[in-house]
């Protein structure tokens, strides 16, 4: 009888271990899965952010020089074609932009001097 009482208490507590064990490896396995998305998904966001660096650096020598001052006035005096997208007119536009980069720029220095490492 404590044989048949010793074995039912052995098999609880393999049960258990197992519970915890393939709550422990699908736990990971998410872990797994989240992180590998989010690796690739700021791999392909940071390819395409270098490949609009010479884009942003053009638009960074545009603004507030004398060109973009004229093509401001040439816009507020009517003398751009009405359905002509200027959003790099605004004065906030390309400021913002460049903002956000200057914002990115430092905390992807931050991210390669300082990695979170567990």
């Amino acid at each position: 009888m404590f044989q048949i009482i010793s074995d039912r208490i052995e098999w609880i507590m393999e049960m258990e271990t197992n519970n915890a064990q393939t709550s422990r490896i699908s736990l990971m396995e998410q872990h797994l899965d989240n992180a590998t998305t989010a690796v690739k998904g700021l791999e392909a966001a940071l390819n395409r952010y270098e490949e609009v660096q010479e884009a942003i650096a053009a638009l960074d020598e545009y603004y507030g020089s004398d060109q973009w001052r004229q093509d401001l006035d040439d816009d507020e005096a009517g003398r751009l074609p009405e359905g002509l997208k200027r959003g790099v007119l605004s004065q906030d536009g390309i400021w913002n932009l460049l903002d956000d980069c200057r914002a990115l720029n430092t905390r992807l220095s931050h991210w390669a001097q300082n990695p979170r490492r567990q």
